[in-house]
């Protein structure tokens, strides 16, 4: 049945006036919230917007989509040496245009919709390259956002956690620096459908005290890297974060504690010939304890094949100790010898003893003052020759097992310092090239 003309229009007025009367009961005020349900069920409802289509390039032209793209680390956790990974957290943001979403923004009163189910607009198809694990954080709701923007902007932002390869040298360890990467790129957009920009303006950000417990990161630079395959070619980001390795640690830990062994081995030095229990004792212990200080740096570091810093510093004081062992050997072996050769010596004393006296009796019948002046003539030939300073203080220990010990004392100090002197010239003033 027709609804006369006139009805309609009665009709109509009737739902004007109680818009208005329902306006005035709310004190004029407009439901923004049921504004930003209609205009979200206006631009993604069914039929409406399809988010298997990526958007348009610049301008509404068929170029490639372009997101900006820029991260805040909130923190890293950790730096592992022997898996050669790190962990961070951080929050990542991607912002592009879709025209498909541009909407009414009335008046300026609507500065954006917010919506949490990333399924319900098109996503750029973004991996990160070098991840070994990660997760999104859901406590206690999912930590994520898109917001949409009057003009068609999109803003992704979402908080992970991620695991990701540092592939180190570790030539220089403990006084390297080490640079570890998180690559970003797209996974089946090639460069003519999607791109991948940095933001302009502080692209990554980090937060301040920034607290690592045995590295400083020391500063981080943007880049691309683009990747080309049989496929085609892959818009890629990349964010290079550099770490400086903190030398106290290992300054109190290893260094100062192998100086400490390979003094205490020298101790050797100082006792007495005879204490063969002692002096073999305290070679054998600092020995071991070296050896055992060693395999514990190992332990914490992979199987590399190339020689570390820090296997030529262990490597030589474990030398050095293992030396004043061997010169304990030498030292006894000398004391033997000595011994024999004091026997000897009494032997053939004795012997010219009872030769002289012999002789004696028989020059008793000569001339007793042409005796004497061979005599004096013997004295002044058979008179010994000058000693240099060194021979001159040799002289003042008489056994070689007493002048080894002597010569140790100097020798062993004097080439460690002067190996303390090329380690750390070496590897403290390196060129910046060295480090690559």
């Amino acid at each position: 049945m027709d609804i006369p003309r006139p009805s309609c229009a009665l009709l109509i007025l009737i739902v004007l006036c109680l818009t208005q009367l329902t306006e005035c009961m709310n004190g004029g005020k407009i439901n923004f919230r049921e504004k930003e349900k209609q205009i979200l069920d206006q631009i993604l409802g069914p039929g409406r917007y399809d988010a298997r289509i990526r958007p348009s390039g610049i301008n509404g032209t068929d170029g490639p989509a372009v997101v900006n793209v820029n991260i805040f680390v909130r923190s890293i956790s950790k730096i592992d040496d022997v898996t050669m990974e790190y962990s961070v957290q951080l929050t990542f943001r991607e912002q592009w245009l879709d025209e498909r979403l541009k909407f009414n923004n009335l008046g300026g009163r609507l500065k954006y919709l917010t919506l949490t189910e990333a399924n319900r607009v098109w996503m750029p198809d973004l991996f990160f390259s070098n991840e070994k694990e990660g997760h999104f954080h859901n406590i206690i709701m999912p930590n994520v956002y898109i917001r949409i923007f009057p003009n068609g902007n999109v803003l992704y932002s979402i908080r992970i956690s991620l695991t990701l390869s540092c592939p180190m040298n570790l030539k220089l360890y403990p006084l390297d620096k080490q640079t570890c990467s998180l690559r970003m790129a797209s996974y089946g957009w090639t460069t003519d459908d999607l791109v991948f920009l940095w933001k302009e303006g502080d692209p990554v950000q980090v937060v301040k005290n920034l607290h690592l417990p045995r590295f400083t990161l020391e500063k981080f630079l943007t880049d691309y890297c683009n990747s080309k395959t049989n496929t085609g070619e892959y818009s890629c980001l990349k964010v290079d974060l550099l770490f400086k390795r903190e030398f106290s640690y290992y300054l109190i830990q290893i260094y100062i504690p192998c100086c400490m062994l390979v003094i205490v081995s020298w101790v050797s030095f100082w006792l007495d010939q005879g204490a063969v229990p002692a002096r073999v004792s305290l070679g054998v212990t600092t020995l071991l304890t070296m050896a055992t200080q060693s395999s514990g740096i190992n332990a914490s570091l992979p199987p590399v094949s190339y020689t570390k810093a820090i296997d030529v510093w262990t490597g030589v004081c474990l030398t050095f100790v293992f030396g004043a062992l061997l010169e304990f050997a030498l030292v006894n072996y000398a004391s033997r010898s000595d011994m024999h050769r004091e026997m000897m010596k009494k032997t053939r004393r004795e012997m010219e003893t009872a030769a002289s006296m012999d002789a004696a009796s028989d020059l008793l019948d000569t001339d007793s003052n042409a005796t004497f002046a061979m005599m004096r003539q013997c004295e002044v030939r058979m008179s010994p020759p000058r000693k240099n300073c060194c021979r001159l203080w040799m002289s003042k220990f008489p056994t070689r097992s007493k002048r080894i010990d002597v010569i140790s004392r100097i020798t062993f100090p004097l080439v460690f310092a002067l190996f303390n002197l090329a380690y750390w010239s070496t590897y403290l003033f390196r060129d910046e090239d060295q480090e690559k």
